[in-house]
């Protein structure tokens, strides 16, 4: 038995040691530094957002210990994420885990790197979902939640999984009080969008709404319950400049239900921005349609 400890023991020891190859320190926020993790040899860095609270003067620690200057290639407060670009060549790039084996009770390692060396935290995935939606309104493409314990200093840092690669990034963030890690997939493809545009396009409507109860004949009619009423319309916005008005319901938008907030941001991608889109509503008692053409969130 106290082989079989030893053995493991030392075998996460060697995955601390592969994984932390790839996790660099970064200083851009007056509190204890943060971490990032290595995405390309050339200095590319992945990290949380809500530790840049600069945007210049910006320091990465690297592994071997000296620190180089970086800037901020862009950031995406709705998923957590922002990209750094350190004046470094030669890193350690992160090897990306398989999601699709991973499985609730799996072991998992929490790295950071607040100091000059690599620290590590062990747990086990604790619950895993579909996609959801932060607060701020950004897709994550898996719900991926630990049991680990998140010491200061470990946002923007990864979630290791027992093979050495990473599952995701770590964010105190995104749920207070839950240790939640942003997913491969969501992390690399916003990343992919910061390195190419600085910013991660999403359509916009421009309508302030709360989820309302639809009447009897018009619930039967469309098949749902709910919609969305409008409270407020900003002016010159697709909404406006649409037609919708305050005090119409969404219900569907591009011939897709909409019965809550969610539904109408799931359908507001970059991919939608600049094309018109259907939109029905409930005016007066009657379901209507109108026509909206979908601009990029300001």
């Amino acid at each position: 038995m106290a082989d079989v400890l030893k053995r493991l023991s030392d075998e996460m020891a060697d995955v601390v040691d592969t994984a932390g190859a790839s996790v660099v320190r970064v200083e851009a926020r007056r509190r204890l530094p943060a971490s990032g993790i290595v995405m390309a040899a050339d200095g590319v860095i992945v990290t949380a957002s809500h530790v840049v609270e600069r945007e210049d003067n910006i320091d990465v620690g690297l592994p071997g210990g000296e620190a180089v200057s970086a800037k901020l290639v862009g950031r995406d407060a709705t998923t957590d994420l922002a990209v750094l670009r350190a004046e470094a060549g030669g890193l350690t790039p992160a090897a990306w885990a398989d999601m699709d084996s991973l499985r609730v009770g799996n072991l998992a390692l929490a790295l950071g790197r607040p100091g000059r060396t690599v620290q590590a935290t062990l747990g086990v995935v604790s619950a895993l979902g579909a996609e959801w939606r932060t607060h701020a309104g950004g897709k994550i493409d898996r719900y991926l939640q630990t049991d680990v314990v998140m010491y200061p200093g470990f946002s923007g840092g990864p979630l290791v999984g027992a093979g050495g690669a990473v599952l995701g990034l770590n964010s105190s963030a995104l749920l207070p009080g839950v240790s939640v890690a942003v997913p491969v997939a969501t992390l690399r493809g916003v990343a992919e969008s910061l390195l190419a545009h600085g910013r991660v396009r999403r359509g916009y409507l421009g309508v302030g709404a709360q989820p309302a109860r639809l009447p009897a004949a018009v619930a039967e009619q469309l098949g749902q319950e709910t919609g969305l009423l409008i409270v407020s319309v900003e002016p010159d916005s697709p909404a406006d400049k649409g037609g919708l008005t305050l005090g119409d319901t969404v219900v569907a938008l591009a011939g897709n239900a909409v019965r809550h907030m969610d539904d109408l941001l799931a359908q507001l991608g970059g991919d939608v921005v600049g094309t018109g889109v259907p939109v029905r509503i409930v005016r007066g008692g009657q379901v209507q349609e109108a026509q909206v053409v979908i601009a990029e969130r300001p």
